[in-house]
């Protein structure tokens, strides 16, 4: 099914898109987010309705090298299909980390040319490899050759507004092997500064035939189908409006409705719980404050900085949720969330 708009066709967000062999339930992807998109939270947005979620970013060299870090990003658990992306920047490396990756359940593997962070950057991976086109191509063929799951590509515009290259490198990407391509609309440069050019997105959909995804400034489903007619893609894929409340991507894929305020509360004490779990106490408690602070910032916007300060530094994991619970349950976002999709 798709909608018309200025004699445009953009597809139904809540429609089936497929990538490969592969199916996907609807249109609405959850960005990979390091420090954020971790099992847990994955696993929320999955119950939730995202029609696809996507592993934090895995450092290749350190998965082959066996680094806990690494094993624990990889790690699936009743998401079908599993996603994982893949940072690197040696071919050989990227290789043999995408085959441990299919070895261990990977539906397709996702390689990160897009992650702006200057400690990625900084060694040359991530969007760092827009720099150097060609080298970013041998990692794309040892990828796309190294395993048979579907091997899609994210990255940026480019490096920077003088050199705006992804539908260069796109068109290459997809002569290579590459099945799906997904485009954030700012270049390395602007970080997330400004606006995301929906428009320049377009300039891939001209010069490759494979899935395209559109990325950038998402918040509501008239941006998500805004950002489609805009820019020719076929699904959207939306990140840092999903903070705070996991079950957004689903929301904009009309697959649930915004849950109420005791919903709220205990989708928190869950995802607080699931993480004490996933990663023990003392780790969990310390991942847990950037979620914590999120769903703080949204479902209680009024508490005051001494008492958000006072949950957010403690380290007492039942005082935190108790605390953080009431706060919300008091909390006046609740309006204000049902008015932002």
């Amino acid at each position: 099914m798709c909608l018309k708009d200025n004699h445009l066709q953009i597809p139904d967000l809540s429609s089936p898109f497929r990538v490969g062999r592969l199916s996907f339930r609807n249109r609405i992807v959850l960005a990979p987010m390091s420090g954020v998109t971790d099992l847990p939270f994955r696993q929320l947005a999955w119950r939730y309705g995202a029609g696809l979620v996507v592993t934090e970013m895995v450092a290749s060299r350190e998965l082959v090298g066996n680094a806990s870090e690494s094993w624990a990003r990889l790690k699936n658990s009743g998401i079908d299909p599993h996603m994982v992306q893949l940072a690197g920047r040696e071919a050989h490396w990227m290789a043999e980390a995408a085959r441990i990756a299919a070895d261990n359940g990977a539906d397709v593997i996702d390689i990160n040319m897009g992650c702006p962070a200057k400690k990625v950057t900084g060694g040359y991976s991530g969007s760092a490899l827009m720099r150097e086109p060609d080298h970013a191509l041998s990692l794309i063929e040892a990828t796309v050759n190294a395993v048979d799951v579907p091997v899609t590509l994210k990255m940026r515009l480019g490096w920077d507004e003088n050199s705006i290259n992804a539908p260069h490198i796109a068109r290459r990407a997809e002569e290579a092997g590459v099945q799906m391509i997904t485009i954030h609309g700012r270049t390395r440069m602007q970080f997330y500064n400004g606006s995301a050019d929906w428009d320049a997105i377009r300039a891939v959909r001209d010069v490759i035939s494979v899935p395209l995804v559109a990325n950038g400034d998402v918040t509501t489903t008239t941006d998500a189908e805004e950002i489609l007619r805009r820019s020719g893609a076929d699904a959207v894929m939306v990140g840092r409006s999903s903070q705070g409340r996991p079950w957004h991507a689903g929301v904009l894929a009309s697959a649930v409705m915004h849950p109420q305020a005791a919903e709220v509360q205990d989708i928190v004490a869950e995802h607080y719980g699931m993480m004490l779990e996933f990663y023990g106490a003392d780790i969990g408690l310390r991942h847990a404050r950037k979620h914590i602070g999120w769903y703080l910032d949204r479902f209680a916007p009024h508490l005051s900085s001494p008492a958000k300060a006072a949950i957010m530094t403690s380290t007492d994991p039942k005082a935190v949720l108790s605390r953080a619970v009431a706060a919300i349950a008091a909390g006046s976002g609740y309006e204000e969330e049902r008015d932002v999709a």
